[in-house]
């Protein structure tokens, strides 16, 4: 095995790994009230309204069948009697819509920065690295995605097995090695997403307002009301 494979597939990610961690984790102690999107909504509202819940919900999407994916072995969904043809069609059919619908509003969001003054002036260095990356990636995956049904490889005998090798500190790094062009390219781009993750506005992943959905009622009284309320008071 090469040195380089090593390197790429076996140390590498848990390089990015840290930087993501103490990225995040400095950006959070120095920057705690910029984790935000930094939203040109009042430059320009009709592109974004379309593009932005075509890409995050695509997205939302997508990391789900990601999650699913990698993490999932193949001996579950045996179990469960879920078949390989019918996993396969699943995994092409809403992956494949997903990764489209996250391509399409990437296209729009991207489109729209670039033909509005306004948008563009307040595109940042940041982001001019973020996007193209952004972009590469989801290609890739959708490529990888759509080309999968007619291809002899199988991702989860391949990567996955090689993801999940990370997670125990015994990297697979040949079956990382041996996989297709396009997945090595989807992985290397993604992992050079993480890495720029907590020093861009992708940051405000981390501010969303989950807790929002978990609070309690807030009581509202017509002022009417509270005007009977205190004279009765009285």
């Amino acid at each position: 095995m090469r040195h380089l494979e090593i390197a790429v597939w076996g140390v590498l990610p848990y390089v990015v790994f840290v930087v993501f961690v103490a990225g995040s984790a400095w950006r959070y102690h120095y920057d705690r009230f910029g984790l935000t999107t930094r939203s040109s909504q009042l430059h320009e509202s009709r592109l974004l309204s379309v593009g932005g819940p075509l890409f995050h919900y695509g997205l939302l999407f997508v990391v789900a069948g990601h999650v699913v994916g990698l993490l999932v072995p193949e001996s579950v969904t045996e179990s469960l009697r879920i078949s390989e043809s019918f996993y396969r069609a699943n995994a092409l059919v809403v992956g494949g819509l997903a990764g489209l619908a996250c391509v399409a509003g990437l296209g729009i969001l991207l489109w729209r920065r670039l033909k509005v003054g306004a948008v563009r002036l307040a595109t940042s260095r940041t982001d001019r690295i973020l996007y193209p990356v952004l972009a590469i990636v989801l290609l890739a995956g959708l490529w990888a995605t759509l080309t999968g049904a007619g291809s002899t490889y199988d991702y989860r005998q391949g990567v996955s097995v090689w993801f999940r090798s990370l997670l125990v500190l015994q990297p697979d790094v040949a079956a990382a090695a041996h996989a297709p062009l396009m997945f090595q390219v989807h992985i290397l781009f993604g992992m050079a997403l993480f890495a720029l993750w907590p020093f861009s506005r992708l940051v405000h992943a981390f501010a969303a307002p989950v807790g929002y959905l978990l609070r309690p009622y807030v009581v509202y009284r017509h002022r009417a009301a509270a005007r009977r309320g205190s004279a009765t008071v009285r």
